[in-house]
C-alpha cells in the first residue's frame, strides 16, 4: 500500500480485559480490536495504523492518538466516526478524526504525555472500582507521599525505575511533573469517599516507570522507607532492585500534547 491519505485519530478505551496496545499473540489488545473494527468499516479499502504511545495490560487511556494511513480519502468524517464507533466495542470510543499529511511522523513528532494514577487507601474498596483505581487496606502517610513524589521531578537517572535496562538503554529522563493532590479527574458512586492521584508529566516514560515510581511511593507510605532512600535511588550507582511494580489499573494516560 502506497498511502496518500494520512489522518490523526483520538480514541479512549478502558484497558482492564486488554493486555495492553500493542499487537500481541494470542492474547486480547486494543489496538488487535482496533484495526479489526477498521477492516470491518472499510472493507476490502487497505489501510494501516501507528499508535502514537503503547499502554500496558490493564492501563487505560483517556485521549490517545493513533496514526491513520489510507490510499483514498475519508469523504465524510462524521459518518466516519458514527460508524466506527457503532461496531467498537462498548470499553473503546473514537473520539475523533483530523487530516495529516505526510509529513508528520506520530513517532518521532515532540510531544508531551500526562498519566495520572488513582488510588485509595484505608479500607476494602467496592469490586467495581477495581478497574479504575488501586486501593490499600492499611493507612498510608498522604503528606510524606506527596513530598516524596515531588522528588521525582527534574532530570534524574532513573535506571533504577525502568524494568530490565538494556546496557544502551538512556535512563537518564526529565519528569516535569509528579504532584499527588485530591483525585480530581474520575468520579463514581462507588468509589471510597476520598481517592487520590499522582499526576505525571514527560516527553516520555520507560517501560513500568511509573508503576515502579508509585511501588515506592507506597512503601514511603507505609513506613517502609524514607525521603532519603528515595533520593538515593535516582542518584547513578544505586543498586538496590526496586521490585515492587504498583498494579496496572490505577494507571491511565490522559493525553498526548502533539
Amino acid at each position: 500500500m502506497q498511502p496518500k491519505q494520512f489522518y490523526l485519530l483520538h480514541i479512549q478505551y478502558l484497558g482492564f480485559r486488554y493486555h495492553g496496545w500493542a499487537k500481541q499473540p494470542a492474547v486480547k489488545t486494543v489496538h488487535h480490536m482496533v484495526d479489526r473494527t477498521l477492516k470491518f468499516v472499510f472493507g476490502d479499502i487497505p489501510y494501516k495504523t501507528l499508535g502514537g504511545s503503547r499502554t500496558d495490560a490493564m492501563v487505560s487511556a483517556h485521549d490517545f492518538i493513533l496514526e491513520l494511513f489510507l490510499e483514498h480519502p475519508i469523504t465524510d468524517e462524521d459518518n466516519f466516526l458514527a460508524h466506527f464507533n457503532l461496531n467498537l466495542p462498548a470499553d473503546i470510543k473514537a473520539l475523533s478524526i483530523k487530516k495529516t499529511n505526510a509529513d508528520f511522523n506520530i513517532i518521532q513528532s515532540p510531544k508531551i504525555k500526562e498519566y495520572v494514577y488513582l488510588f485509595a487507601h484505608g479500607q476494602k474498596a467496592h469490586p467495581f472500582s477495581a478497574p479504575f483505581l488501586t486501593t490499600f487496606p492499611e493507612k498510608l502517610d498522604i503528606e510524606l507521599m506527596s513530598q516524596g513524589a515531588k522528588l521525582f521531578e527534574g532530570e534524574h537517572d532513573f535506571r533504577a525505575y525502568c524494568k530490565k535496562p538494556k546496557p544502551e538503554t538512556q535512563t537518564v529522563r526529565t519528569i516535569d511533573l509528579c504532584e499527588l493532590s485530591s483525585n480530581t479527574e474520575m468520579s463514581a458512586s462507588f468509589f471510597p469517599n476520598q481517592t487520590f492521584m499522582v499526576h505525571f508529566k514527560s516527553k516520555g516514560f520507560m517501560r513500568n516507570q511509573i508503576r515502579l515510581i508509585m511501588g515506592q511511593l507506597f512503601r514511603l507510605g507505609k513506613d517502609d522507607i524514607d525521603l532519603d532512600y528515595l533520593k538515593r535511588s535516582l542518584e547513578k550507582g544505586f543498586e538496590d532492585h526496586l521490585a515492587y511494580v504498583a498494579p496496572a489499573s490505577g494507571l491511565m494516560l490522559k493525553s498526548i500534547a502533539l
